[in-house]
């Protein structure tokens, strides 16, 4: 089975005609995850006793003709989404040995379809990064090339996407980590609006800009996803009362008339010249399917890494105070209360997130917080300001995902500033709780792909999973194939 190119869609009718049982279809991607994962590093955890336990309950479940979307199609996890009794590590030493005692609500709502977990998918630490190489314990690498980034912090699930070792994922989207690995990995990933999925159980970066969305091989795959994970929750107040639509109601429908925004400081010299010629192609393929182009601007936008960083970090270092390795985490040593702490922090925390930290308890210190944080907040109200405006005259906004294409390993990690403006495309979305999907329109000179970002009006994944549907039914994807497997 070509687990590359398959949907969910193909795997639901495989299952349900019982061409494939849902232990031997869970077989085929442990079976593809021991071959290829050892030079990927996708996967913190795999769980196969987890897996085939959950196949036998899958199948009983397909065998009486009721299955679900997802009944037996196996996942993978990031691994800041708690999972009960599976080990949740963030990709951080803080939380090597954290074994939650419940599942996340998203978790939940997948077991109920009789879902399948293969494992827990790596990530940045704490989700704070861009190159998955943040991580703790696996340093995740690209289908496409192992020498370069499968992007942040979402880098493991989309990689695992890609190379075929799930056949679909989680992730969580704070600034881009949804949008940028799936371009990078040249997989389509999915960032619903702020509320429409329950954040409880994910382990929390910045509450106001987090949330958890699917990755997978194609947007109605995402809709699908989608469609099993949203919903209001009551253990999360910040989860939107909204019903819960069939997201995919709108595929294969005309895109006739539908008004496409491309803002230019989206296409301006920071983005390189083969992303935009890429995007910009795929703009014309939309108008050659009927929809209408509409030049826009968002002025704003060379304040957005700024303000982003400035309440990412701030939300992160409140977030993160909880870990002192008293309650829980990596207990560190010291004669004192305050020794212990420092050693715990020391020990537990990487690099980037003791950097986010530092960052965020200076802006909200005493004699800056005017100066930097609240100024950020008015910034945001700006972004969602723009985006309203924009909305009045377009339908969904078209833009690139990221200004490059995936970099080899060790070029950016070591420079901060050059790491954080690569999320230029993507973090205004979050700012504005907007949803957005990227997918591959293209591929670089040297192979890698490219992704084109399609942003819609608040609750409406709908239209962007239509639009980005219709492109992808008129585009050949190139599967990876990453070192130690063959593409199939």
């Amino acid at each position: 089975m070509d687990l590359q190119n398959t949907t969910l869609t193909q795997l639901r009718q495989l299952l349900d005609s019982k061409s494939i049982s849902a232990a031997e279809l869970t077989d085929a991607y442990l079976e593809r995850i021991r071959a290829v994962d050892g030079s990927l590093l996708s996967y913190i955890t795999v769980t196969p006793e987890e897996a085939h336990a959950q196949a036998e309950q899958a199948q009983t479940r397909i065998d009486a003709g009721n299955a679900a979307p997802l009944t037996g199609i196996p996942m993978a996890m990031k691994d800041n989404l708690c999972t009960d009794g599976v080990r949740t590590t963030c990709s951080s030493r803080m939380l090597e040995d954290f074994v939650p005692p419940y599942d996340a609500t998203v978790v939940e709502k997948l077991k109920a379809q009789n879902y399948i977990m293969l494992g827990k998918a790596s990530m940045d630490e704490f989700a704070m990064g861009s190159s998955n190489q943040t991580s703790a314990f696996a340093k995740t690498r690209n289908p496409y090339d192992t020498s370069c980034v499968p992007g942040g912090s979402s880098g493991g699930s989309a990689a695992a996407v890609s190379a075929g070792l799930c056949a679909a994922a989680l992730g969580s989207d704070t600034g881009g980590s949804i949008r940028q690995p799936a371009s990078f990995c040249g997989v389509t990933g999915l960032k619903p609006t702020y509320g429409r999925v329950s954040r409880y159980g994910l382990v929390a970066f910045a509450s106001s800009l987090d949330q958890i969305g699917p990755i997978a091989r194609c947007a109605r795959d995402c809709g699908t996803v989608l469609s099993a994970i949203a919903g209001q929750d009551p253990h999360d107040a910040t989860s939107a009362p909204q019903s819960v639509p069939d997201f995919n109601e709108k595929v294969g429908k005309s895109l006739k008339g539908l008004k496409i925004a491309l803002p230019k400081e989206f296409f301006g010299d920071a983005v390189d010249d083969e992303v935009k010629e890429a995007v910009l192609a795929a703009a014309r393929e939309y108008q050659s399917m009927g929809a209408k182009l509409v030049d826009c601007s968002i002025s704003t936008l060379k304040y957005a890494v700024a303000a982003y960083y400035l309440i990412a970090s701030a939300e992160a270092a409140s977030n993160l105070a909880r870990f002192d390795g008293i309650k829980y985490g990596l207990r560190g040593e010291g004669n004192s209360f305050d020794k212990m702490i420092r050693d715990s922090r020391s020990r537990g925390f990487g690099d980037e997130v003791k950097r986010r930290i530092l960052l965020g308890n200076y802006a909200l210190s005493s004699g800056y917080y005017d100066a930097y944080y609240r100024k950020a907040l008015a910034l945001k109200q700006d972004f969602i300001k723009e985006y309203d405006r924009i909305f009045q005259t377009a339908d969904i906004i078209l833009t690139p995902t990221a200004p490059t294409v995936a970099y080899p390993i060790g070029k950016q990690e070591h420079d901060p500033v050059k790491m954080y403006t690569g999320d230029i495309c993507t973090v205004t979305v979050n700012i504005a709780c907007l949803p957005a999907i990227s997918t591959t329109c293209g591929y670089s000179r040297t192979g890698m792909p490219i992704g084109m970002s399609l942003i819609g009006r608040r609750f409406d994944e709908a239209t962007i999973i239509q639009a980005a549907d219709a492109f992808e039914q008129g585009f050949t994807v190139i599967p990876a194939k990453p070192e130690g497997g063959a593409a199939k």
